[in-house]
């Protein structure tokens, strides 16, 4: 697959909410950077295992009312993603909305490396 086939791919798996099923589209050493350190983790996910158990944490802890993706955008070998949230933070109780961008780079037909820009969701 090439860049464009990935991309469309990613977004039609994540407007179906099976974000799960489109960790089959990383590679087994992909890197993914958070805009923000989150409390108790690092910046910087190494490994697909990880980037699947933050995945799996981050459901966890949000309950989430309504999702939407937009793009994607190609641009030679990556590819942009937005990505709009509305969720429920369960620890804390608090309702916020999420705005963020995901950029993709890829290598050998594989996303190597997502780094996601966002405000901090306020």
């Amino acid at each position: 697959m090439n860049t464009l086939d990935i991309a469309n791919k990613l977004v039609d798996l994540c407007k179906q909410g099976k974000n799960d099923e489109a960790k089959a589209l990383y590679a087994s050493d992909a890197v993914s950077v958070e805009a923000i350190t989150m409390p108790g983790a690092e910046q910087e996910t190494r490994g697909l295992a990880a980037i699947k158990a933050k995945g799996e944490w981050w459901r966890a802890n949000h309950e989430i009312h309504s999702a939407s993706v937009t793009g994607p955008w190609p641009h030679g070998n990556r590819f942009v993603v937005g990505f709009q949230y509305d969720v429920t933070n369960k620890p804390s109780g608090r309702r916020m909305k999420m705005d963020e961008v995901g950029l993709f780079t890829i290598q050998d037909g594989k996303i190597v490396r997502e780094e996601y820009f966002y405000a901090g969701g306020a």
